[in-house]
């Protein structure tokens, strides 16, 4: 298939899969749309990942390097609370190991390469392509907290959600961004771009 024509309908079935999911989100029928959450992530990532045309091992290398730097900052967050602040994982996000869903690794792959794509082409210093790329991932971090809470996602010592964990966030997507862009394994394609603002707009809805 031609790659242009893959990635309209891969971004076609994103579009159609999420205003499902928001309608779905507004029935009686919000537990069951929200137990979906694991296959959500899982589908966002195999629409991203089929949208490149580098399959290169240094892409994969970098995808399981952010997904396991991901996961391993979230295990010292929760079990340390020396990131982030006090926080524990609900049940709405699958599979856990050591308290942290198997699925948050692959968020931190996602919003990586999403929040690169949009910056990956602009003639501008990488330092600050990566600053930019990570107050985007922290900017959409702040949308999902307030939805993520109230649908039993994750919770918050005393219901606050501390600055600390924008600092935290702006801190670790900065270089996770600078690392994938300084290796040259961002792709901007109308998918890349395309999710990052699909999930922008999923969110600000949702907080509504």
């Amino acid at each position: 298939m031609n790659p242009s024509k893959k990635q309209n309908l891969l971004l076609v079935v994103l579009i159609i899969f999420y205003t499902v999911g928001l309608i779905g989100l507004h029935t009686s029928s919000r537990l069951s749309f929200l137990a979906l959450t694991p296959f959500n992530l899982i589908l966002s990532f195999a629409c991203l990942y089929l949208s490149y045309k580098d399959y290169s091992l240094r892409k994969h290398i970098d995808i399981l390097l952010i997904a396991v730097a991901g996961f391993t900052i979230e295990w010292i967050g929760v079990h340390t609370s020396l990131l982030f602040g006090h926080y524990q994982y609900g049940t709405f996000l699958g599979y856990k190991v050591g308290g942290i869903p198997l699925t948050i690794a692959l968020n931190w792959v996602l919003l990586t390469f999403t929040s690169t794509a949009i910056v990956n082409k602009w003639q501008i210093p990488l330092i600050l392509k990566a600053l930019i790329a990570g107050a985007l991932m922290t900017g959409l971090d702040w949308f999902i907290e307030p939805v993520a809470i109230r649908s039993g996602f994750w919770s918050w010592q005393n219901n606050i959600i501390p600055i600390y964990n924008y600092i935290c966030w702006m801190a670790f997507s900065s270089v996770f961004c600078y690392w994938v862009l300084s290796r040259k394994t961002v792709e901007t394609n109308k998918v890349s771009v395309g999710l990052y603002l699909i999930l922008v707009i999923f969110f600000a809805i949702l907080n509504r």
